[in-house]
C-alpha cells in the first residue's frame, strides 16, 4: 500500500477577526493558499487586505480566529514562520548611507539561511546600482530592490503589499515579470492589489474583499464566468429610447448607464457617455444577442453603433459589491 503525503497549505486563514476599538477591520475571513501558487487579494482601500498580510506576518495579532503558516501555528511559532517567510511592504525604509549590496547583507545577516545580495540584485535587474544608494534610484527600481530584500533569506513564502502601486506602466510591467520568475523558482507568492488588469495577469486564484469582508474565492476566470452577464454591449441610437423601449431590452439584459439625461437611467451616473448611448449587460446566451436586435427592430429607431466586450473582473467586483473599486 502506498500512502501519499498530503502537503499542507502555505498559509491557512479561518475565521480571522480583527477589531480595532468598536471597528471590525475583518469579519470572518477564511481562505487558503496552496504551495507554489501566485495568490492575490483584491479589493479598495480600506477592505482588509493590508491588516489581513500583517497578520499573516505576525506583525499583528487577531482579535479571533486561527492563522497558520507554512504548517506552522502562527501564535506559537512565530519566529520560526518569520525565518521562513519574505515581506515587501508598502513602504519600506532603509539606511541612508549603506549601499544596495551592504543593505542586502546586512539583512542577510539576520537569518540563517540568506542568499547573496549580488544574486539577488542579478535576479531583479539591479547588478548595475550595486554600489548605489537607494536614495539614487528610480520608482520601479526602488520596487524591484523592496522585492529583493523580501527575498535575502530565500523565503517559501514572500508577502507583497500592492507591490506596483505608483509606477509608470513600463515599471509596472517589469515589476510584474519579476514576481512571475520569483514564483516560476518555485516561491509562494501572496499579493494585495487594487489593479484589476494586474490581478487577472498575475494571480492563479483571486480573494475579492470589501468592507472587512470575503466575498469570493476562485480563479480569474471562474470569477468571470459565475456571472450571469457575460458580455458588456454599448449601443448608440440615433434617437432617444423611450422608458417601454428600455424595459423591453430589460427583459434580456440590464440597463447599466444611458447618454440620455432625460432618462432615469442615467441619474446619478457620469455623464461621460455619448448622447443616445447606453450600456448593457447581456447573457451569456447565443440567443441573446439576437433577441436584444429584434427588440430594437421593433422600436424603429436606427442602430449606429454596436460594440460588444466580454466582462472583466471589475464586472464581477460591481456584481459582488455593487460599488466601483475605489483607489
Amino acid at each position: 500500500m502506498i500512502f501519499c503525503a498530503i502537503m499542507e497549505p502555505a498559509v491557512q486563514v479561518e475565521n480571522l477577526v480583527k477589531r480595532f476599538g468598536t471597528f471590525t477591520a475583518l469579519d470572518g475571513v477564511t481562505f487558503a493558499v496552496e504551495r507554489g501558487e501566485v495568490f492575490g487579494i483584491l479589493g479598495p482601500n480600506g477592505a482588509g487586505k493590508t491588516t489581513t498580510l500583517e497578520i499573516i506576518e505576525s506583525l499583528q495579532k487577531p482579535t479571533e480566529g486561527r492563522v497558520s503558516v507554512l504548517g506552522l501555528d502562527l501564535q506559537s511559532k512565530a519566529a520560526e514562520v518569520k525565518a521562513r517567510i519574505g515581506v515587501q511592504l508598502q513602504a519600506s525604509a532603509y539606511y541612508d548611507y549603506l549601499n544596495l549590496t551592504e543593505i542586502l547583507a546586512l539583512l542577510g545577516s539576520f537569518y540563517p539561511n540568506k542568499a547573496a545580495p549580488a544574486t539577488l540584485l542579478e535576479q531583479v535587474g539591479l547588478s548595475d546600482k550595486a554600489v548605489n544608494r537607494v536614495a539614487e534610484l528610480s520608482g520601479g527600481q526602488k520596487q524591484r530592490f523592496a522585492v529583493a530584500a523580501s527575498l535575502v533569506n530565500n523565503p517559501e513564502l514572500v508577502v507583497l503589499d500592492e507591490p506596483t502601486t505608483g509606477l509608470d506602466p513600463q515599471a509596472r510591467r517589469n515589476l510584474w515579470s519579476l514576481i512571475k520568475e520569483v514564483n516560476q523558482r518555485g516561491v509562494t507568492v501572496v499579493l494585495t492589489t487594487h489593479a484589476m488588469d494586474e490581478a487577472e495577469l498575475l494571480c492563479s486564484r483571486l480573494a475579492i474583499m470589501d468592507q472587512g469582508k470575503l466575498l469570493a474565492v476562485d480563479t480569474p476566470r471562474n470569477l468571470i464566468n459565475k456571472l450571469e452577464a457575460s458580455y458588456a454591449v454599448k449601443l448608440t441610437m440615433d434617437r432617444p429610447m423611450t422608458m417601454a423601449q428600455l424595459e423591453a431590452l430589460n427583459g434580456r439584459v440590464e440597463v447599466l448607464q444611458s447618454g440620455e439625461q432625460n432618462d432615469p437611467a442615467a441619474e446619478d451616473q457620469e455623464s461621460n457617455i455619448a448622447e443616445n448611448t447606453y450600456l448593457l449587460r447581456l447573457a451569456n446566451s447565443p440567443s441573446a444577442l439576437k433577441s436584444m436586435l429584434d427588440e430594437i427592430a421593433k422600436t424603429g429607431l436606427g442602430l449606429e453603433n454596436l460594440q460588444i466586450t466580454p466582462v472583466t473582473l471589475e464586472d464581477v467586483f460591481l456584481e459582488l459589491t455593487g460599488t466601483e473599486l475605489r483607489d
